[in-house]
Parts: structure tokens; C-alpha cells; sequence
């Protein structure tokens, strides 16, 4: 069957344009029926890709680099097959492999590359005749799949249908990816095809004015029984009340990004940020980069051929150029001028009434392929007041993509969205004319390096400035994440959570004191002091590891905390805790973090009706100058508490500084002798020692099981 064959099978709208299939429906009661329903979604996706591919009119196209930051397009013709493979044998729909050397070498894409870095690295890559032999078979394979596979509604994360799914809406991302690298190869390489035919509609590009939003409330992140497929970072929840703000009413087309070119924005490095700069010295570009200077002006590079310019399309630019142009409004209008966020995108959506492209409906925007493979004059499709919300081309947003409250990431795909939680990957919403399935839904969420280019351009907004935006990496060292999970994160081996036993021990040995002032000595990553905070009026929180403070600090400040811990060898899972889990910011806000030599404090820190020193003593290069001065810092009637597992090391204390466990003049001298020699001065010993266990996550299956001693001593004053 050949590829426009397969395409035929979608519906057709009234004047006999293929409309293809749209992400169906996961739940339902016929379950044959969604069988066939999901059958011919795959088949109209599969066959589409291959007619894709039939615009490279030479073998060259297949081998030679669009661009130095991707692999070549062969790569790209396997990669979507592999990928089906690869996920059906996680979710144990198959055991075994169909091509084990093309599911290794087509497995793994470039697309997370810095702008200046070049892969060099050579493949011995296979004919495209082996390929297409080997996408053959992988197509009969998975609608055998579909055919046998027992299928039981609704579809969810659970169900190995969901892999399916999956490996479906994965082909529709490289459909778009693999456009652009056609539009960017060599225009002697490539040759129209009627089913990938542009517009042919050009005309007088609209002068620019801005609509007001008013203000509103924006709802977004998916339930996680939500009928429709998603990718995992569409899932959680996120409010926003959003002000009152303008956005303009069209894209920016080629027409008024024309005048930013003359008016030199592209030489005007006051325009460019930082990192934008960077892009713009390196790759000394002049204008977009899908324009083509021609001596009659510019013209316009679409997938498979070159056209005069229409200058009522949208410019089609990478972030960083779109940033630069709206700087460059601010200085010609004086408005604060800048992209919209993500949350303004949805606030634009719901005030214009945007609905879902559901089955059966021709699209009113340029959206789905229904009506050409290409953009198209930004005047022909309103959306209220504003025209292409969604659909002509992506739209970029000062966003850096971040996860909801509540996301989770899917077992068998968790390098999807995780490696662009990182700070240099933008959202851009709304789909191109290529965006298909769950590209084409207000739910989509996908994201880019700012120097990237797909058919993507923006509108802009005049709104007041972003305040700082949470960073949302997440943290891989291995250190700090087995301490964010030993303070933050799950029970292990049924052994409650160490330092809030701690502070719940401390809190109740405080009787009817004051809870004045607690002090959380070596404090690390910071739970005991949230859990101190909820009864004392004040909390220190000091260690002398600024990197461990700081993981405490993100969680006071901005709510949340994402690592990953390891699973097995080289696997990760992936964490995110948040303060409203534990805590509440009125009583985080009771707690000072700071970093400080447990041996050498500043002055100003004392009047203590509580201090805390957990699993301290035995990490101090000189415990006694803590231990003998404490009581400097405290009031009268204090608390000290002290728990230690007695792990004495000299890479930590040299041996003749031991507290105890050690020989001294012949004797067995134990931590708890040398405590009370030390103490007695100044405490009495009111409780203890009790043995308080803890535990510590290597990985999945090793465990550290610990007993740290607790005591408990009053300063007399």
C-alpha cells in the first residue's frame, strides 16, 4: 500500500481535503471498536511519516547534515520504528528484538546540543532501501500488536497500550522535526509532493494593534485519569491568577520583522541577551534564517522549494531573535514590550474561546495538516478577537519549562521530559500547520533550546515585568539527593523519618519551657528545622556544607525541591517534594539558614531555648570546642540534644580529639563517658541514652540501617 494510499483512509472535509485521524479517545465501552480506532490512527501516522520522506528526491538528502546539531535524516527515518521497539520490549509487549543493531544506532538523537557544539562522530549508517524494509516490518509487527493485544478501557499510564499510544504521538513530534530538517537541507535534494503541498495564498501583511485580556484565572495540568494520551509533563496542577495585560492581535509577520532587520536589530547588541548575544556572534546571522537573499529582496525557504516572500505570514524565528525583536519595541513604542508566559498563552486561550479539534471537525486554524503544509497569511484565521491562538506556527514564550505540582514521570520514557527541566528549554504553545495528535491539543506542552529552530514564531504582550521565574532543575549529585530523600522523601524499611523524630523528641522534652529560639546545629538539608519551626518562635538552621544549606534555602524560598536518586547502575528515579507536603510557608518563614563551623560560631549566635546536634560530633575536627562552649549559647534551663552513631574516623577528627571509642591510658573510654566528662560542667543528663534508628537509600535494593544514640542535657545556667 502506498503512502497516499493509507493517507486516503481519513476523513474528508466538504471540499474533499483529507482531514487525518486525531488522538482518540482512550476510554469508552466497545473495546473492539477502539481497536480499529487506534489501528487506523496508527496506520494514517506511519504511512504519513513515509510520505514525508518521499520529498528527499536524492539519497544524499538521507546521509548529508541539515544542520551540524542534529544526526542526518536516515537517522531520523529509523529513529521513530526504533523507538516503537525499543518501548514495546519495557513494557513487555514483545521479547524480542525485530533489528538489535538498528534499535542500538537509531535509539539515541543530538537534540539537546548547545549551539557551538559539533557532533562529529561518524556512523556507519544502513541504505535507505534496508531502512524502509526495516519500518516495514516494525509496521506489521505493531498491527499485530494492536489486532491480539487484550484490550481493556479506558487506556492508562498503566496499560501496555499506553506504549503504543506512545510510540504514535512520538512519530507525530518527528513528522515536525523531520520537516524542518528537510526545510533546512539541500534545495537540490528535495522535491514537492501533493500530499505536502504549501499555500499559495500572500497578500498585504496587517498593521499590528493590541487586544486588552482582562484579568482571569488559569486552570492547567492534566488529571492523571484524563482521557486523552499526554506526555508526563501535561500532568499535575498549576493555578495562576493572571493581571490584566495586551497582546497583540496577529503574529508577528515578515513584514514587521522586516523593519526590525532594517532598522539594524540584528547589529544592535543592546537588543540581545546574554545568551542570545552568544547565538548571534557565533552564527553572525542577519535575518531569519529560513529567509533568502535574493537581488530582487528576500525570498522565502519553505520545505521543498523556495517562493517570493509573503509578507503576510508569520516570521518563523528562533527564541532569541524573537526576544530581540520585542526589546526592540520596547525602545520604538517606550511599552513594556515582551513575549506572553505560559500562563498568559492559556489566559489568551480561554478568553477567546478556543475549542479542542476534536474527530471529524476540519480545523479553523492552520493546524493538523487540514490545510496546508505550510503557513499562511496570519489575517485568515480569527480566534475571537485575535487571530491563530493556536495553529500557522508555534509560538514562543518567556517560559523555561518546568514540572506541575503533582508530575511524575513515566517509567517508560523518562529522559522525555526531564532533560529539558534545566532552565534553557522554552515552552512555545498553540502548533504549527504540522502539528498533529496530541501536538494539536491545549494540553501540549513542548519545549526547545532557545537557538532551535521548527516553525515556530510569537506574538507579543505589553504587560508588566516577570518576576523571577523557580528554577525547576533538578538535582543529580549524588550526595545531596540521598540527602534530600533521607530528609524529604519516602519511609524506608518501615523506619520513620529520622530528623523529624528528632525534632519531635526535642519538642517534647521541652515540657513547658519557652519555645523561644531553637538552634538546628548541622542541620544539613534542613527538615528538622521545618519541623522545629512548628512550635518554636525563631530556628537557626546552620551547616558548614553550603551546598547541602542551599537545597533547605530553595525549599523555604521557592516552595519545592526535584532530584533524582539512583535506581539501579546507571537508572535514576525521579523526586520532587514540596514544603506544602510537610510545612506551610508562614512557619518556613520562622527559619534562618546559615552557613557556619559548628567549632567556631559567630557571636551573635545565642539565647537558645533548644539546641539540636544531629549525627554532628563525630563529623567535627574538634568536638570538645563545640561541646565545651554550647552552653555559651543557650539559656538557662535549655535543652541540648545530642544523637551520634559514634561513627569515629580520623579522615574526620583526629583520633586524640575522639569524644570516646577509644583507649585512654589503657581504658575503654565511650562516647557517652566522654560526653558526661564534658558536659558536667555546665548539663545534667535529664534522658538517654536511646538508640533512634535511621535509614539511608543507596539505591533501590541497598540500604544503610543505622542506630544513632539520643541524649538529652539541661543547662543549668
Amino acid at each position: 500500500m502506498s503512502s497516499t494510499q493509507s493517507l486516503k483512509t481519513s476523513a474528508s472535509d466538504s471540499e474533499g481535503r483529507v482531514q487525518y485521524h486525531r488522538t482518540p479517545l482512550l476510554s469508552g465501552h466497545d473495546a473492539e471498536a477502539k481497536r480499529q480506532e487506534i489501528a487506523d490512527y496508527f496506520n494514517a501516522t506511519w504511512f504519513r511519516y513515509d510520505a514525508l520522506f518521499e520529498t528527499l528526491s536524492d539519497d544524499r538528502a538521507y546521509y548529508q547534515k541539515a544542520i551540524p546539531l542534529r544526526h542526518p535524516l536516515i537517522f531520523y527515518f529509523g529513529h521513530t520504528a526504533t523507538f516503537f521497539v525499543n518501548k514495546l520490549v519495557l513494557a513487555g509487549l514483545i521479547d524480542q528484538r525485530v533489528n538489535p543493531t538498528f534499535e542500538s544506532m537509531f535509539a539515541i538523537g543530538v537534540d539537546e546540543m548547545s549551539w557551538d557544539d559539533l557532533d562529529e562522530a561518524h556512523y556507519d549508517w544502513p541504505t535507505v532501501r534496508e531502512v524502509r524494509t526495516y519500518r516495514s516490518q516494525v509496521n506489521a509487527l505493531i498491527n499485530r500488536l494492536i489486532k491480539t493485544t487484550p484490550l481493556t478501557l479506558p487506556i492508562t499510564w498503566e496499560s501496555p497500550w499506553w506504549t503504543i499510544m506512545m510510540g504514535i504521538e512520538h512519530e507525530h513530534i518527528h513528522l515536525e522535526t523531520s520537516s524542518v530538517l528537510i526545510r533546512q537541507q539541500n534545495l537540490d535534494w528535495v522535491q514537492p509532493h501533493v500530499d505536502w503541498a504549501p499555500c499559495q495564498e500572500s497578500g498585504e501583511a496587517p498593521i499590528n494593534d493590541t487586544v486588552e485580556i482582562p484579568a482571569g484565572k488559569v486552570k492547567i495540568g492534566k488529571d492523571y485519569d484524563d482521557p486523552y494520551y499526554g506526555w508526563d509533563n501535561e500532568y499535575g496542577e498549576h493555578e495562576s491568577d493572571i493581571k490584566a495585560f495586551r497582546a497583540s492581535r496577529y503574529l508577528v509577520t515578515n513584514q514587521a520583522f522586516l523593519e526590525f532587520v532594517k532598522a539594524g536589530g540584528y547589529q544592535d547588541q543592546s537588543l540581545w541577551p546574554e545568551e542570545g548575544l552568544e547565538w548571534l556572534k557565533y552564527t553572525k546571522a542577519e535575518c531569519p534564517s529560513f529567509w533568502v537573499e535574493a537581488d530582487e529582496g528576500f525570498k522565502l525557504r519553505l520545505m521543498t522549494e523556495v517562493v517570493d516572500m509573503p509578507w503576510d505570514w508569520p516570521a518563523e524565528v528562533n527564541y532569541h531573535e524573537a526576544k530581540a525583536f520585542c526589546n526592540w519595541l520596547v525602545k520604538e513604542t517606550g511599552e513594556q514590550v515582551r513575549l506572553p508566559t505560559e500562563d498568559e498563552w492559556y489566559r489568551i486561550y480561554d478568553h477567546t474561546g478556543v475549542a479542542e479539534l476534536e474527530q471529524g471537525e476540519q480545523s479553523a486554524a492552520n493546524l493538523h495538516l487540514d490545510h496546508a503544509a505550510s503557513s499562511c497569511p496570519v489575517t485568515r484565521h480569527a480566534h475571537g478577537d485575535l487571530y491563530d491562538v493556536v495553529g500557522n506556527v508555534w509560538q514562543w514564550t518567556e517560559t523555561a519549562i518546568y514540572p506541575f505540582e503533582k508530575f511524575k514521570v513515566h517509567p517508560f520514557y523518562d529522559d522525555f521530559t526531564m532533560p529539558t527541566f534545566d532552565g534553557r528549554h522554552n515552552i512555545f504553545k498553540g502548533g504549527s500547520w504540522v502539528s498533529c495528535g496530541n501536538e494539536s491539543r491545549r494540553s501540549a506542552r513542548y519545549a526547545f533550546r532557545k537557538h532551535f529552530f521548527q516553525h515556530a514564531g510569537f506574538r507579543y504582550v505589553v504587560a508588566e515585568e516577570l518576576e523571577e521565574q523557580v528554577g525547576s532543575n533538578y538535582e543529580t549529585d549524588k550526595m545531596l539527593s540521598e540527602y534530600a530523600e533521607f530528609h524529604y522523601g519516602d519511609i524506608y524499611l518501615d523506619v520513620p523519618n529520622f530528623p523529624k523524630a528528632l525534632a519531635d523528641i526535642a519538642i517534647a522534652a521541652m515540657g513547658d519551657q519557652p519555645m523561644g529560639r531553637a538552634l538546628d546545629i548541622g542541620c544539613a538539608v534542613g527538615r528538622s528545622s521545618f519541623e522545629l519551626a512548628k512550635q518554636f518562635d525563631h530556628v537557626t538552621g546552620i551547616d558548614f556544607s553550603a551546598r547541602l544549606i542551599n537545597l533547605g534555602v530553595h525549599l523555604q524560598r521557592q516552595g519545592v525541591i526535584r532530584y533524582s536518586i539512583v535506581d539501579e547502575g546507571e537508572l535514576a528515579l525521579y523526586k520532587e517534594r514540596r514544603l506544602t507536603d510537610f510545612s506551610d510557608q508562614d512557619t518556613a518563614e520562622k527559619i534562618e539558614f546559615m552557613q557556619g563551623d559548628a567549632c567556631n560560631l559567630k557571636p551573635h549566635y545565642e539565647s537558645y531555648n533548644l539546641v539540636l546536634a544531629a549525627n554532628l560530633i563525630d563529623r567535627l575536627y574538634e568536638p570538645a570546642l563545640f561541646l565545651e562552649t554550647i552552653h555559651e549559647r543557650m539559656n538557662a534551663g535549655g535543652i541540648l540534644m545530642i544523637t551520634s552513631p559514634y561513627t569515629w574516623l580520623e579522615e574526620h577528627t583526629n583520633k586524640e580529639n575522639w569524644v570516646g571509642g577509644r583507649k585512654v591510658d589503657g581504658e575503654n573510654v565511650s562516647t557517652l563517658d566522654g560526653l558526661k566528662a564534658m558536659l558536667a560542667p555546665h548539663f545534667d543528663l535529664v534522658e538517654g541514652p536511646r538508640a533512634v534508628p535511621f535509614v539511608i537509600r543507596e539505591t533501590s535494593r541497598k540500604f544503610q540501617h543505622t542506630l544513632s544514640e539520643a541524649t538529652l542535657w539541661r543547662f543549668r545556667g
